[in-house]
């Protein structure tokens, strides 16, 4: 009989799905569609975003109506059961917004403060990630597996950055990765960029701060595929990322404290 965790994670994917076709919709239409700032210029959100999460939340609550939600655009609503859904409906508003393929829909499954599962799935690339807690990480049903040829030197490294970024550290960060050999990388959705590192696409990457609807999927995918990732804070407050293939690991390490 299934557990509780393997039907939320059934679930997710079922609604993962309908709300990236949601997603696809507004992108095929997203000269009509109005755009807010929210902390800066660069921080901004649609109707799509508020749409696509308020459509998840709906489905999800319709069948586990004691869980708990933390969203990027509707906040925290508390539950009962132990289970909290966090989610992100658009990861990468901007490219969105702009005709880039570079987005997605993400949505992790935390129990007690541990992500035990999440789905990430980018439209356009007709790309579903999937990971449970103990049983792997998967891209369209295929294992995803650690790359050990991959170092510094060899690999493209992520660098993420926001408005709350200071430029002179990111562009440290990037003379330090140049130097050690290793190419830099950003395409302006966080949850792709660490799900490519799970994929074995990308060797690493580095953010000073991300929100946890960007990035707890993800790491949990990391893991589960054999990377390694730095500790993350539990409590919704958001901190920072470094997620690496196995071998890539010490090289990043290196790097970001030459860069101070």
């Amino acid at each position: 009989m299934p557990d509780a965790i393997t039907e939320r994670l059934a679930l997710a994917e079922a609604v993962v799905g309908e709300a990236a076709a949601l997603a696809l919709d507004f992108f095929r239409n997203r000269d009509t569609l109005v755009i807010e700032d929210k902390a800066s210029p660069q921080d901004i959100v649609s109707r799509a975003d508020r749409e696509v999460e308020e459509l998840i939340r709906a489905r999800i609550s319709a069948v586990y109506p004691e869980d708990g939600f933390l969203g990027e655009e509707g906040g925290t609503q508390g539950g009962t059961s132990g289970f909290t859904w966090v989610i992100d409906p658009i990861d990468g508003t901007t490219p969105f917004l702009n005709g880039l393929p570079h987005w997605c829909v993400v949505l992790a499954l935390v129990e007690d403060g541990e992500t035990v599962a999440g789905v990430i799935e980018q439209p356009l690339m007709q790309e579903r990630f999937t990971a449970r807690a103990g049983q792997g990480a998967f891209l369209n049903g295929v294992r995803l597996k650690p790359r050990p040829e991959m170092v510094v030197a060899n690999s493209v490294i992520a660098i993420g950055a926001s408005h709350r970024t200071p430029p002179d550290h990111c562009a440290a960060v990037i003379r330090e990765l140049m130097t050690a050999g290793g190419l830099f990388y950003r395409n302006g959705s966080g949850a792709i960029m660490l799900a490519s590192v799970a994929a074995g696409r990308l060797g690493g990457y580095y953010e000073p701060h991300m929100n946890a609807w960007d990035c707890l999927a993800a790491l949990l995918m990391i893991r589960e595929a054999g990377g390694r990732v730095a500790p993350f804070p539990g409590d919704g407050s958001g901190g920072m990322v470094i997620a690496a293939q196995p071998e890539v690991w010490d090289g990043l390490q290196a790097v970001l404290a030459a860069a101070g």
